[in-house]
């Protein structure tokens, strides 16, 4: 699975995704290097925004996202770089969300993302936790 990491960040998830989260086993999630890219990304320009912010998601994501996900970081290798670029033919797809969906669709896992509509034309499973039951 795809988390949407940053949705659980320090408990402030939607009540949605919290009672998804609370569902799974933590030992069946996985992260794609892509992901973990467009975390970084989104830390590195909160850090130039406010350096206050900055250094509590950096915290979180070295200290929490990292170890939680040691051993579940699942990379680009050549079988999904290749299954990604058959998702932009005949069409072009973004490379971003080729490369997760190829992640994906090579390891027999599914996307869980809120963007569901931009994962379908790839034929990879999807779930969207934003639409499930809520914790009370």
């Amino acid at each position: 699975c795809r988390v949407r990491v940053a949705e659980i960040r320090l408990g402030k998830a939607d009540g949605h995704v919290a009672a998804w989260a609370d569902r799974m086993d933590a030992a069946d999630l996985y992260l794609s290097v892509v992901t973990l890219q467009e975390l970084e990304i989104g830390v590195l320009l909160v850090e130039r925004r406010d350096p206050l912010q900055g250094a509590i998601f950096r915290a979180w994501l070295n200290d929490h996202v990292l170890p939680a996900f040691t051993g579940r970081i699942l990379s680009v290798d050549t079988a999904v770089v290749l299954r990604s670029a058959r998702l932009h033919v005949p069409d072009p797809y973004l490379v971003r969300d080729g490369l997760i969906a190829a992640t994906a669709l090579v390891h027999g896992m599914t996307v869980v993302t809120r963007n569901v509509a931009d994962f379908e034309p790839t034929g990879v499973l999807t779930i969207n936790p934003w639409n499930g039951p809520k914790n009370d």
